[in-house]
């Protein structure tokens, strides 16, 4: 049986650790990429934490990184 494909571009953007109760998945805030010193220093500091994903976008994660 042949081996499963990664899909890459989700591995560059998503973090899979393991937890107690299971897989948790990592990403990064959303919008960082440019006109960020317009935004207040509360936003700015929320930018710099990862989150974890919601569980839809988690099962859809695993699947696409099969071997994490």
């Amino acid at each position: 049986m042949p081996k499963i494909k990664t899909h890459k571009a989700t591995k560059k953007r998503f973090i899979v650790k393991k937890s107690k109760t299971g897989k948790k998945v990592l990403k990064r805030q959303d919008g960082q990429g440019h006109f960020n010193s317009r935004e207040s220093g509360k936003v700015k500091r929320n930018k710099r934490s990862d989150n974890t994903a919601s569980t839809p976008l988690r099962k859809t994660i695993l699947k696409a990184l099969p071997y994490s």
